[in-house]
């Protein structure tokens, strides 16, 4: 299914007399996502409305530059989503996709984007592999990753005496590589893995799976899925008692609105990082508030990443006066970036945007003061630390860049 929404016409007419800003300037954005699916909640319609904020927020219209954006539902499926985005490049002018949850179906528009060169703003994808070794030109990665996913939960779990764990994995690109990330930072910091098993994706029963993490005794049960999937096995956890039994659940990738669906009294204790939560500060605040007024949830940080990027790129549109790919990721990535969501931070020459992580406990019952009142704030992961280190990804850019 697809959408369109005309956010902005040409004010070329007052402009003509007004210095210094774009005249004339048209851009199509195509907001691909989960519309349907395990990962709707947390992305779907609320991703359309942030973009829809973004373009109203910054002002298009008075600016001069026309905005339209599409949206479609790419099922989860990367043979969907790439014939979406290679129709939307070539057939339909879109000049940029944005968000694309599920890992596969990100990496298979990171190379429809590359090929066309036309540019990708990831917000809802996890895999670091998009800012590693399948580093592209014409893709930014915008939220958060499972490096920083590893570093944060992973690294936490490991101090607190997690030192032995058995992982719980979606069977696809996004789980085998929160697994493999959160694997290595596990015996960096002198722990174990002492088993996995993977499960189809999306999964629904879970009981086998979580069986084997109770015989294997390890000491920290990592669910390496995300959305449904992660709400599923928490929920048959709880019904197992593995946590009554002393082993640990960790929800290596946890966001607002699985902790919703699952209530606190089943999720309280969970250890989880996040990029962003509505709670934050007066700007997080007030903007969460008016997003939830259009879109009925709080927002989560797939979403406010969605805001962000359309904003930082509706910025270098302004700045340049263009739309053309190559102008507009050159300003991206050679100026701050700079949002009420995320505050300060850039973008880096393999695409990684940086900003601070936040390593988050979710609060039980008797802790919370309201709706949506569901982190306690443990720990503030500053940027500089938050995200794997530019010179150990693998990017060919990188590579490229200092052999100049």
């Amino acid at each position: 299914m697809m959408k369109k929404l005309a956010l902005a016409t040409s004010a070329f007419a007052m402009l003509a007399a007004t210095p210094g800003l774009a005249q004339d300037v048209s851009v199509k954005l195509g907001v691909l996502n989960d519309r349907s699916g395990v990962y709707a909640d947390l992305s779907g319609e609320g991703s359309v409305i942030a973009a829809q904020m973004a373009v109203e927020d910054f002002g298009a219209e008075e600016k001069g530059i026309t905005v339209e954006i599409v949206s479609a539902d790419h099922q989860n499926k990367p043979d969907v989503a790439s014939n979406i985005a290679r129709q939307w490049y070539s057939e339909e002018d879109v000049d940029a996709i944005f968000d694309v949850p599920t890992s596969s179906a990100a990496l298979a528009v990171h190379e429809i984007t590359r090929e066309m060169d036309k540019i990708f703003m990831n917000s809802g994808a996890a895999t670091s592999d998009l800012t590693g070794s399948a580093c592209s030109p014409n893709t930014v990665h915008w939220t958060y990753d499972t490096w920083a996913l590893a570093n944060g939960t992973g690294g936490a779990m490991v101090e607190q005496g997690g030192d032995s764990w058995f992982f719980i994995t979606a069977d696809y690109a996004f789980g085998h590589a929160l697994e493999r990330d959160t694997t290595a930072f596990v015996e960096k910091s002198g722990g174990t893995v002492v088993g996995s098993v993977r499960h189809p994706f999306p999964g629904s029963d879970f009981s086998s799976f979580l069986l084997q993490a109770q015989a294997s005794g390890a000491k920290v049960v990592g669910l390496a899925n995300a959305g449904g999937d992660t709400i599923n096995a928490v929920k048959q956890a709880s019904e197992f008692g593995i946590t009554q039994a002393g082993q640990s659940l960790a929800g290596l990738l946890v966001f607002l609105t699985d902790v919703h669906s699952l209530g606190l009294q089943t999720a309280q204790g969970l250890v989880l990082t996040e990029s962003f939560y509505w709670d934050l500060n007066d700007q997080t605040r007030e903007w969460s508030a008016r997003f939830e007024e259009q879109a009925g949830d709080k927002p989560t940080m797939v979403q406010a990443g969605v805001y962000g990027s359309v904003l930082h790129y509706l910025k270098a549109v302004e700045a340049t006066g263009t739309d053309e790919t190559a102008a507009v990721m050159e300003w991206m990535k050679a100026n701050p970036t700079d949002d009420p969501l995320f505050g300060q931070g850039e973008i880096r020459e393999d695409g990684r945007k940086i900003h601070d992580m936040y390593l988050f406990r979710v609060k039980a019952p008797d802790q919370s003061e309201g709706p949506w009142d569901y982190y306690e704030l443990l720990e503030t992961i500053p940027a500089d630390q938050a995200f794997r280190p530019l010179a150990d990804g693998g990017c060919s850019l990188v590579e490229e860049a200092a052999a100049q």
